[in-house]
């Protein structure tokens, strides 16, 4: 019997994370729960710290609960001790990414008016009481309040109660079992990482840190070192892993599954993937808002991964509606929808911000995320990119994540972007493609929509071309395409038919 099969399974009906987290000390205290830069700290020594800090917040801060307070520092151990301190002492945690720009933190601060802000390192106040409780909380206390990407404008505050973070571990297999290593490439503040908690006490998960900035190398090794079981990432942090000069020399026989997500996956690097890992690789969908969405299986195939999300995870309910709300019954690509999800683990809605709650969560509990999709007749959804996104080409709709899907088989391309912007004259709008060459590869226009055109529909095809050494990200780690739209104008303003 391994050390992962002597585990003991959590059991019990508990209400909040910090019911949950006396059980996991009393019977699992011992066991690791966080590694970072060469630091340990067990799940016992990660509650008593806890539990220090959340006096010290109560005592010489004036925290009371239902009060706001600010993380504002890089992922690691503080940052998980300064969570669980504010769960501890009844107030909400904002997660604030340091590597935001100065005004969207102004507009987080000036929305949530966080009572106090940890931004640098934690005060040392001594040990505390693991299983002290100073404040009572029942499922539906909010927990914490997570700022979307920005990638439509200003951030927006979702905010989470524990039957939020209960109601996501429904869907966490495949990535979650009892004793994982898992590897966390993400900024804490992200949604994948403040309502996990959860989901890592219950199954007894060792987070090991990866630490900002992200390299190939240190992940490789972190692999390597910490026998991780879960490796996650976004397809650029794969690319650098199996193209980087140590992958030959790790011992990646630890790992059982591949975890990825926020960006579309080319074939041939899932193929790749399982052979250089040695392990199955499934893809994840989810927005902000949902904290939990799809999420292809197992022994699903390299084209159900390619060019799906999967199917619904852990009691999630979908649906797909058209302009007007009303549900999409058919199936196919001719019945691309808006996708609307339903859990009990989508947010409670937009801290202090009622009326753009109303226009995202119906009287239904239905969520209307943005974005757009079909459902197959396996049932597995295929997005098409944002409502914001698509573009309308000579009449013809375009969804400019399927030229990017396309374009991910081409070998000379490293990363794509395509941004619709309106021209004069009878086409109403082109599609400019941001592209980054593989290597020393040379990319031409021509080339590209001959390629585009043997796979889609030709007026799918971009109508200009703007190569650069890198795409611009936003603070977790998506394409961000705002950045792109003044130069797209640019070049659409010079583009001839």
């Amino acid at each position: 019997m391994n050390a992962l099969e002597a585990l003991t399974p959590i059991t019990g009906e508990f209400s909040t994370v910090l019911d949950l987290f006396d059980e996991v000390v009393r019977s699992h205290g011992g066991r690791e729960a966080f590694v970072h830069a060469g630091v340990r700290i067990t799940f016992t020594e990660w509650a008593t710290r806890a539990d220090a800090l959340a006096q010290w917040l109560i005592t010489e801060q004036g925290v009371s609960k239902g009060d706001v307070v600010g993380i504002k520092l890089s992922s690691g151990i503080d940052y998980a001790v300064a969570y669980q301190a504010i769960m501890r002492a009844g107030a909400v945690a904002t997660g604030i990414n340091p590597r935001l720009g100065s005004a969207e933190i102004d507009h987080i601060v000036a929305r949530c008016q966080p009572r106090f802000t940890f931004d640098g390192p934690l005060p040392d106040v001594g040990g505390g009481d693991p299983l002290a409780r100073r404040i009572e909380l029942s499922q539906t206390d909010p927990v914490a309040i997570v700022w979307t990407g920005g990638t439509t404008g200003y951030p927006k505050g979702a905010w989470f109660d524990h039957a939020c973070l209960k109601a996501m571990t429904r869907g966490a297999a495949p990535l979650s079992e009892m004793g994982d290593r898992r590897l966390s490439p993400l900024p804490f503040a992200h949604v994948g990482a403040m309502t996990r908690v959860w989901d890592e006490l219950m199954h007894l998960i060792t987070t090991v840190v990866v630490s900002t900035p992200w390299t190939a190398a240190e992940a490789l090794s972190l692999i390597n070192n910490e026998r991780v079981t879960v490796c996650q990432g976004v397809p650029t942090q794969y690319r650098m892993m199996l193209d980087h000069v140590d992958f030959s020399t790790i011992d990646i026989s630890s790992l059982r599954l591949a975890g990825i997500g926020a960006a579309r996956i080319p074939p041939e690097l899932v193929a790749e993937m399982r052979t250089k890992l040695g392990c199955p690789v499934v893809v994840r969908y989810a927005s902000t808002e949902s904290c939990l969405a799809t999420g292809t299986r197992l022994k699903d195939t390299d084209e159900v991964i390619c060019n799906t999300v999967g199917r619904p995870n852990g009691g999630v309910q979908l649906m797909l509606v058209d302009e007007f709300g009303t549900e999409m019954t058919g199936r196919g690509p001719d019945y691309v929808g808006t996708v609307c999800l339903r859990s009990r683990a989508i947010m409670r809605g937009y801290w202090n911000d009622p009326e753009r709650t109303h226009e995202v969560i119906d009287s239904e509990g239905w969520l209307r995320t943005g974005d757009l999709g079909w459902t197959g007749a396996d049932g597995n959804l295929r997005l098409v990119g944002r409502s914001t996104e698509m573009y309308i080409r000579g009449g013809n709709n375009v969804y400019p994540i399927e030229i990017e899907n396309c374009l991910g088989a081409y070998r000379k391309l490293a990363g794509a972007a395509v941004v619709g912007v309106p021209v004069k004259g009878r086409l109403g709008e082109i599609g400019v493609l941001f592209a980054v060459p593989r290597g020393e590869a040379e990319l031409n226009l021509s080339d590209l929509r001959t390629f585009v055109k043997k796979h889609l529909a030709a007026y799918k095809a971009p109508d200009c071309l703007v190569v650069l050494p890198e795409l611009p990200l936003t603070s977790i780690g998506k394409v961000d395409k705002l950045a792109l739209q003044a130069r797209a104008h640019e070049e659409a303003a010079r583009w001839t038919p």
